[in-house]
């Protein structure tokens, strides 16, 4: 094995704003709003690619992907998060499994999340069961509450991409 196993965190938030679609997960939701960012600013693959990064010892994805590039912009986070998943992999290391929360107080995210599972797991090259992605609200507390934006958290663990656990 390429060493112990390695574990990373993520955390992103964005405003909701109009005139944007909404994309989570790699998803993209039916909503009268969406998030505001240089790429499609889909919080959940930005918190997971930040957990991923984290995990590397390679900082954030603001350090690989500059909100000031315009080669990121409106980028599908899609991209981006295969990018990273890719600089694992040349380290000889894969995604074991990955769990995340989404923190939004609309829209209901329950009926997407399988989706999201499925869309993580094929940009991560792992099955859908290592993605676990969960929803909760803010309980109307602060910004996330009042409804201004999404935030998303995300843990994950590095394992040898020769192991087969």
């Amino acid at each position: 094995m390429v060493g112990a196993p390695r574990i990373g965190f993520g955390y992103d938030v964005h405003r909701l704003v109009s005139g944007r679609r909404l994309v989570l997960g790699g998803v993209e939701i039916p909503f009268h709003l969406g998030l505001e960012g240089h790429s499609d600013a889909d919080a959940l693959l930005h918190a997971i690619a930040d957990a991923l990064l984290g995990a590397l010892g390679e900082g954030d994805i603001g350090r690989h992907f500059p909100p000031g590039d315009a080669r990121y912009k409106d980028m599908a986070s899609t991209r981006l998060l295969a990018d990273v998943a890719a600089r694992a992999a040349v380290r000889g290391l894969r995604v074991g499994n990955v769990d995340a929360t989404v923190i939004a107080e609309a829209p209901a995210l329950a009926p997407y999340i399988p989706a999201m599972c499925d869309a993580v797991g094929r940009i991560l090259g792992i099955d859908a069961s290592r993605v676990n992605i969960k929803a909760t609200t803010h309980e109307g507390l602060g910004a996330l509450g009042r409804g201004e934006g999404v935030a998303a958290y995300a843990v994950l663990v590095l394992v040898s991409a020769a192991s087969g656990a």
